[in-house]
């Protein structure tokens, strides 16, 4: 598997930043057929830093329903796996460049 199409995304929400911030986490939404040492050298190769841990969470699928004029449409999101990876002390992964 290539290592660009491992990690999809970084998850930035209010509790992975808060992750980051007080323990050194990063989330990331990543390839459901990836395991942690693809994950690992992925990160590693992707933003230059060593990573300590990798922790994998296979998030479930969630039925959906909206009112439209028509009735209720009914539907299901999607399931995916999200990473959250430790780095080393002192290391840092910057997402945003200099904004």
């Amino acid at each position: 598997m290539a290592k660009n199409s491992i990690l999809i995304k970084p998850i930035i929400t209010e509790k992975s930043e808060r992750l980051t911030e007080d323990r050194g986490q990063y989330s990331f939404l990543v390839d459901k057929s990836s395991n942690k040492i693809e994950i690992k050298k992925a990160v590693e190769k992707m933003y230059s830093v060593n990573v300590t841990s990798v922790n994998t969470i296979t998030m479930p699928g969630k039925a959906k329903s909206r009112n439209t004029r028509s009735g209720v449409v009914r539907g299901r999101s999607s399931s995916y796996k999200k990473a959250i990876i430790t780095v080393a002390d002192g290391e840092d992964i910057d997402f945003f460049g200099e904004v």
